[in-house]
């Protein structure tokens, strides 16, 4: 396609579109911050993500009867509501603040969902170039946000993420009110097949919080890497995804919808049975997912979305996208909660012990002993432990046997850490798994 403007516009408002749908999942690397910064908990931090996510899906839901009608209003003014509560989230002061400025973001997203195929199609000259645009932009910006949020949170701080989307929206509102949309005449229909793709849209980013959500938390937080190491790990997953994804168009809806259920459901059953903290394995294991979600989406959204009527299919679309992200959130993050705690005792007694064996003297013992009880003391107000502080302070660089002492504790507490994250990765295993059964379903009901 030719770089006219008209598409240029289209791209500017797709890159808006890729933004809010980003935010389902952009703060994840950031988590571990905002847990320090706000001292809360791992539920309370998750409702940082989940505000979002519920609100698109009851704000998508609620628009279903008014779409259609004036997609350019939509799209403009969820805009303007996303810019404004971006700069909000930005300068929030306290966590209530953050949970009231991410729901109307939540809301300004559910607009501009709701009104942006529509726009994409008319600048984009057809429905369906209109709606590859628009698909391609929700995978991207799902897939990438969390590596994103990750190196903006490392470069700056968590409040960076949100101050980067405000140019992004204003260049989408620019789109929304160009000379060139003119939105195209839809008729509403009612089709069986877009209901079972939503459906199965509803299990498959249940599935995906386990590699975005997780993953995250458990790479950055039990293992203690940093965001941009973090960032570069979870990049395997929209690498994976892009890859597989142009494989999608040569499949049926079943065959890619089946297939990815099954490559998304092994990616997450190999998260939940990592042997040790190893990105070696962790970065294959994100690869199936990514690649099961590259197969999956793009026929999923395709048989979702209706060409004749585009605004109203789409943000249904959108809705169940989010109710998905919204479960399985509501599902994984209570038991990763009460896992972590058993967790976290038995990584003190982990942690004791292995300082007790260590073949040290004792005036290095004593020393790291105390630095390490005042790091798990921190952890207790909100911050994470960083438990390499205490070796190096006890000349690790230079002394053969501080490092393997060290190496030694930070495997007897990574381990049961690891082990904490496994029922959560199970719940969304089985969320990614059902994700072909209303496909399958109704494959054989048109058998029959």
């Amino acid at each position: 396609m030719r770089l006219t403007l008209p598409f240029a516009t289209a791209v500017a408002l797709a890159a808006a579109v890729a933004v809010a749908f980003s935010d389902s999942s952009i703060v994840v690397l950031a988590l571990p911050e905002l847990y320090f910064h706000f001292k809360t908990s791992i539920v309370g931090v998750s409702w940082v993500i989940t505000a979002y996510n519920l609100v698109v899906a009851l704000g998508a839901l609620a628009l279903i009867p008014l779409v259609g009608r004036f997609p350019r209003a939509e799209a403009a003014s969820g805009l303007v509501l996303f810019l404004g509560a971006s700069l909000g989230c930005g300068l929030a002061w306290s966590l209530p603040a953050l949970f009231t400025f991410r729901c109307l973001q939540g809301a300004g997203a559910a607009l501009l969902l709701a009104g942006s195929l529509p726009i994409l199609s008319a600048l984009t000259g057809s429905a369906k170039r209109g709606t590859a645009l628009w698909t391609a932009a929700g995978a991207v910006g799902v897939a990438v946000g969390p590596a994103l949020g990750g190196v903006l949170t490392e470069l700056f701080d968590w409040r960076a993420i949100f101050f980067a989307q405000a140019p992004v929206a204003a260049l989408g509102i620019a789109a929304t009110i160009h000379r060139h949309v003119r939105t195209l005449p839809e008729r509403k229909t009612s089709r069986r097949g877009p209901l079972t793709a939503n459906a199965a849209l509803v299990f498959l980013f249940g599935a995906i919080v386990g590699a975005l959500f997780l993953a995250v938390l458990l790479i950055v937080t039990a293992w203690q890497f940093t965001p941009i190491t973090g960032a570069l790990v979870v990049s395997a997953l929209p690498l994976a995804g892009l890859v597989t994804s142009r494989l999608s168009r040569s499949l049926s809806v079943a065959e890619g919808v089946v297939s990815g259920a099954v490559l998304l459901a092994a990616g997450l059953v190999a998260l939940a049975l990592l042997p040790e903290s190893s990105a070696a394995y962790a970065v294959p294991a994100l690869a199936f997912c990514g690649a099961g979600f590259g197969l999956a989406v793009p026929p999923l959204t395709r048989a979702s979305v209706d060409e004749q009527d585009l605004g109203r299919s789409a943000t249904l679309s959108v809705g169940a996208r989010h109710i998905g992200l919204v479960l399985g959130l509501l599902a994984i993050a209570p038991v990763l909660a009460s896992t972590v705690s058993t967790a976290g005792e038995q990584a003190t007694t982990n942690a004791t012990k292995t300082i007790l064996d260590a073949r040290l003297p004792l005036t290095k013992k004593v020393p790291i002993a105390l630095a390490i009880r005042d790091e798990f003391d921190r952890a207790q107000d909100g911050a994470i432990p960083d438990l390499a502080k205490p070796f190096e302070d006890a000349g690790a660089g230079d002394d053969e046997r501080v490092r393997t002492a060290e190496d030694q504790l930070l495997t007897a507490v990574r381990a049961p850490l690891t082990r904490s994250f496994r029922p959560g990765f199970a719940i969304a295993a089985l969320f990614g798994a059902a994700a072909a059964l209303p496909l399958l379903l109704l494959r054989r009901r048109r058998t029959a």
